[in-house]
């Protein structure tokens, strides 16, 4: 076969090819078409709105004529979502679309149409379980604001179809939770909308635990001056007790403690004795901590408070085509946004957020140290906790339970079955004491009642009725009901405490490690340079070696020995010849 035979053949084949391409494509109908269509067929069919989205450049050319620029995967997401914001189809799709960051340009032709079909019905108030990458993306949609007209509408469209679709993928919460959230500042709506959030209510608690360890705490001594030590006999919370207070701050607890009080059997018995002794521990602890830690209580167990960098819809696809105003956003009073030339910060408690496992500790030796005074019968199983912890507890315990049976009730019984005999013996009484002129006149009177047919009037007795006082606490002269012994108490129940206990044997103490003994040689001759050697040689923060020597030394002094002031850690005065006696004798 000849070389032009073989170029014709060539050209026959391709134009063929290109026929068959073409007619594939084709936009026109032939009257012998069939009605009906296989679903292959209809798979090759493809809306033109389909193909108008598809042809959304990435590339944008500069109107101005100058350079022209890659649009990002969220802006063309937001631009091909403008223009299928209203758009509806349908043809199910009953296979499974999987993507990390889902866009319409992370899909086929099928699961598009699929997609759009599924919106449909989300549109119309029928909401049913598919690919959790389908769901994903149609909340991409809301906070784009495709498919709304104002905020308050995306707000309430958004927690509607959460609030059905977390039944079909509880993991949505995680991601809805904080878009809502992010939605409600982006847009300046009003807070109250999310007062029932988790985080709003979070942050409340917060409030409350810092509200009550301002208010119920002695302020800090002036800078230079040494703290005026509180006496044991003074009630750390206000007597009687401030109920509602106490329940707001227990209420706080059980909220950001990992042990729930709420749950305890002694909370159904002796909730009021429990809420007492915990509030009253937290307020202990908060000065503690005061005086102990460089930060607070609050921070401690939970973060400082301050200002980070912020991104808006981190986790999701999201583009504002216009850069946001400057404003500021209040959420709550801990809890503040702030944009400023279209960068955000949130100012807020920064760290965990979780309940924290510290106060729950706390809490829990709460209940249990209080049961072996109230409910014995159902002990908790004793768990180590620092000394000076376990002591505030039971100074606490002692403190409230010596109140409470001071300011019980008398209860009085009346035997109304006595009456008669009281009214006899009264009578009797009366008749002894009367003159021969009051008997007369009294025979006289009866006579006339007689004659008038009037009965005779009972004489009338004051009831002289014994009260029975029946405390329901053991009076505190009797003997304490709380073993020394079980109870772990250094004094006796309801006899006052003595500011320290008598010096112990160094033996009686745990033995100091060598950089624990530098840190208190060098406190008590205030050499700085010193001390922070001695922290340094430790391997642990200033804080916790402190905590370590306070916890070793409690036993001598029955308290702790060292707390912080405006300077740094010192050695509290009243008990420096105690700690240089047990140098001494090492």
């Amino acid at each position: 076969m000849a070389d032009q035979d073989i170029k014709m053949l060539i050209e026959r084949i391709m134009a063929e090819a290109r026929t068959h391409q073409s007619a594939r494509f084709s936009n026109e109908i032939y009257a012998d078409e069939p009605i009906l269509k296989t679903g292959r067929q209809m798979q090759n069919f493809l809306p033109d709105q389909y193909r108008k989205m598809r042809e959304i450049s990435r590339w944008q050319d500069d109107p101005k004529g100058g350079a022209g620029r890659w649009l990002s995967e969220a802006e063309l997401f937001y631009r091909q979502g403008l223009l299928m914001a209203d758009f509806e189809d349908d043809c199910p799709y009953n296979g499974t679309f999987k993507s990390y960051f889902p866009t319409y340009n992370a899909m086929s032709d099928r699961q598009l149409r699929g997609y759009f079909t599924w919106r449909a019905q989300v549109r119309r108030g029928t909401v049913e379980e598919t690919s959790t990458s389908f769901a994903f993306l149609y909340l991409y949609e809301l906070i784009c604001g495709i498919g709304i007209d104002d905020p308050l509408e995306g707000f309430n469209k958004i927690k509607a179809f959460w609030d059905v679709y977390r039944a079909f993928e509880p993991g949505i919460d995680r991601f809805a939770r904080v878009w809502l959230q992010d939605y409600a500042v982006f847009h300046g709506l009003d807070p109250k909308l999310l007062r029932d959030s988790k985080t709003v209510m979070f942050d409340n608690a917060l409030i409350e635990l810092r509200r009550a360890a301002r208010d119920l705490v002695p302020a800090p001594a002036p800078s230079g001056q040494t703290p005026k030590r509180r006496k044991t006999s003074e009630p750390t919370l206000p007597l009687p007790p401030d109920e509602m207070r106490e329940e707001r701050l227990m209420a706080a607890i059980n909220a950001l403690s990992t042990y729930n009080l709420s749950n305890s059997r002694l909370d159904r018995s002796h909730h009021r004795d429990l809420r007492h002794v915990a509030c009253a521990v937290y307020v202990r602890m908060a000065r503690y901590y005061d005086t102990h830690r460089k930060t607070d209580i609050v921070a401690s167990l939970f973060g400082e408070e301050t200002a980070m960098p912020y991104t808006m819809f981190a986790s999701a696809v999201f583009f504002a085509p216009e850069r946001h105003e400057d404003c500021e956003y209040r959420l709550d009073p801990i809890h503040i946004y702030r944009c400023q030339n279209g960068f955000w910060e949130c100012m807020r408690i920064h760290g965990s957020r979780q309940k924290s496992s510290k106060l729950g500790e706390m809490m829990r030796a709460c209940d249990q140290r209080l049961r072996l005074a109230l409910d014995p019968t159902h002990p908790l199983k004793e768990e180590k906790v620092p000394k000076y912890l376990a002591k505030i507890i039971d100074d606490e315990i002692m403190a409230w339970l010596s109140w409470d049976a001071a300011h019980q009730p008398i209860k009085i019984d009346i035997d109304l079955s006595q009456l008669g005999h009281i009214r006899s013996a009264a009578a009797q009484t009366r008749e002894a004491l009367l003159i021969d002129e009051e008997r007369e006149d009294d025979a006289s009177a009866e006579a006339e009642a007689a004659d008038s047919g009037q009965p005779e009037a009972e004489p009338v007795t004051d009831a002289i009725v014994e009260p029975v006082v029946a405390p329901i606490r053991q009076d505190l002269t009797d003997e304490p009901t709380i073993s020394t012994e079980q109870f772990g108490v250094v004094a006796p129940l309801l006899a006052p405490t003595p500011a320290f206990a008598a010096a112990a044997p160094a033996d009686a103490t745990n033995e100091l490690a060598p950089a624990a003994d530098a840190f208190l040689r060098a406190l008590l001759e205030q050499n700085a340079a010193q001390a922070t050697s001695a922290v340094a040689h430790s391997g642990q923060s200033e804080d916790m070696l402190v905590d370590t020597i306070n916890e070793a030394l409690f036993d001598l002094v029955g308290d702790t020995v060292i707390e912080f002031s405006a300077a740094g850690p010192q050695i509290i005065e009243d008990y420096e010849a105690d700690v240089r006696g047990y140098l001494d004798h090492e």
